[in-house]
């Protein structure tokens, strides 16, 4: 790997990407440090520290943004709107006709459907953004915008410029994301969300490496340190080993006709992936859980004693640390991945494109047969990748229960990004390696 990295920074055009790169995920964490007008950076870093479902809701937004919420910058939003709109038009896809005709059009349709995901992005990002900077003054004991609301007259300009500077910012760096996917290496929007999960390692040691000194001296410091690092270390070859597990499904063709050529028929195999959802399941199921102790915020300070009791007990069960936070987030998280995953099995398609193709599965007849073939083994496989799913969520939590801390130096979600990304440029950078007669990372 350190020759192939050797050979890239000697090719000058690879080493020109490399760099840019480089150069575009600096640019982005430079802007992630200009803040909002008028934010309170006191009261911020007090919600962020607390404990709680609106805590941990906006520190999930902390690591989409790339790090940017830890102050609240105009980069606060990132790029989640942008996945959002994605999301929305992978759901609708097999409900409206128009979509999946676009999306089986080649590059002119996916042009277009991507088109309609930066209209849908703008308003999506103006949305998040009023319930963002609405959820962070509620949330904390004190308003970290104090000016922000429609409620007075003289908070409505400092209300639409945070609106504005917000929506920009989300617009900025998607804009970014696509620098990087067309002129530099690897996916743009994973590179900016992985840069600011990798920007908060060094502080997650020193804190763990704190808290430790403080109970327990220098040696006991040394010591969770490497604990920490080993369970990273483990959780990340799991993570690839799964991520890297398919199923290989044989294909057979028989003789195919084109214009006037014969093409031989041949055999080949469709991989089908272990954990085709990727870590979408994780992002549905910590946002569906906190909502509701993150709306019983808005009502604790309420003068009715019934309804403040009744926000109070909402806020509890769903708080990470009550007794039943783990299982439910468990359970949602694999429910979650079996229904996204059978979403994703009918965009693909496959006995479709395979009979297009005069492709055919042995022994299984095409059509409904087939369908049902490649449906029962991906209901199979997919109980392997929910439960580590689940586990992956789980996973503070079963920390906490021998080491009596839930932190982590990087998050289960940010693993599941951070190994993603790297798999994924150590490809890129593999097929441009192999373009040159260069042994790749991945041999």
């Amino acid at each position: 790997m350190i020759q192939a990295l050797r050979n890239a920074m000697v090719l000058p055009d690879l080493r020109r990407k490399l760099l840019y790169t480089l150069l575009i995920l600096v640019v982005y964490r430079l802007a992630s440090h200009v803040p909002v007008p008028g934010v309170d950076q006191a009261a911020l870093q007090q919600l962020l520290s607390g404990s709680g479902g609106a805590s941990d809701f906006f520190n999930l937004l902390n690591m989409l943004s790339g790090g940017a919420v830890t102050n609240f910058s105009v980069m606060a939003n990132g790029v989640y709107p942008y996945i959002t709109a994605s999301i929305i038009f992978s759901l609708l896809q097999p409900i409206f006709p128009k979509l999946e005709q676009l999306a089986g059009e080649g590059e002119a349709g996916r042009r277009k459907l991507n088109q309609w995901q930066y209209y849908i992005t703008i308003p999506l990002g103006i949305l998040q953004a009023f319930g963002q900077a609405t959820g962070f003054n509620y949330a904390g004991s004190a308003p970290i915008l104090p000016h922000f609301g429609f409620g007075s007259p003289e908070n409505i300009l400092p209300t639409i410029s945070v609106l504005m500077a917000m929506t920009a910012g989300t617009m900025f760096a998607i804009w970014l994301g696509e620098l990087i996917t067309e002129q530099g290496i690897g996916s743009g929007l994973s590179l900016i969300i992985f840069g600011g999960i990798v920007a908060g390692v060094p502080q997650n040691v020193a804190r763990v490496w704190v808290q430790s000194q403080a109970t327990g001296g220098a040696w006991q410091g040394v010591l969770m340190v490497g604990v920490f690092l080993a369970i990273m270390v483990i959780t990340m070859f799991v993570i690839v080993v799964v991520q890297e597990g398919e199923r290989r499904v044989p294909v057979q063709y028989g003789k195919r006709v084109r214009g006037i050529k014969m093409y031989q028929g041949g055999s080949t195999h469709i991989p089908l992936r272990v954990n085709t959802s990727g870590m979408i399941p994780l992002i549905f199921a910590q946002s569906i859980l906190t909502f509701p102790a993150m709306i019983a915020s808005f009502f604790v300070g309420s003068e009715n004693v019934t309804v403040v009791q009744f926000a109070q007990g909402v806020r509890n069960f769903f708080t990470p640390q009550g007794p039943w936070y783990g299982l439910l987030y468990f359970l949602a998280v694999v429910g979650f991945t079996y229904f996204y995953t059978d979403i994703m099995i009918q965009q693909q398609d496959l006995p479709g494109a395979l009979k297009r193709q005069g492709g055919f599965i042995p022994g299984i007849r095409p059509g409904k047969r087939t369908a049902d073939y490649i449906t029962s083994i991906y209901r199979r496989i997919t109980l392997v990748g929910a439960l580590f799913l689940g586990g992956v969520a789980v996973l503070p939590y079963i920390v906490d229960l021998f080491l009596q801390t839930k932190l982590l130096l990087i998050t289960s979600s940010g693993l599941l990004i951070v190994v993603g990304v790297v798999l994924d440029t150590m490809r890129q950078l593999e097929a441009q390696l192999l373009m040159r007669h260069y042994d790749g990372f991945i041999k």
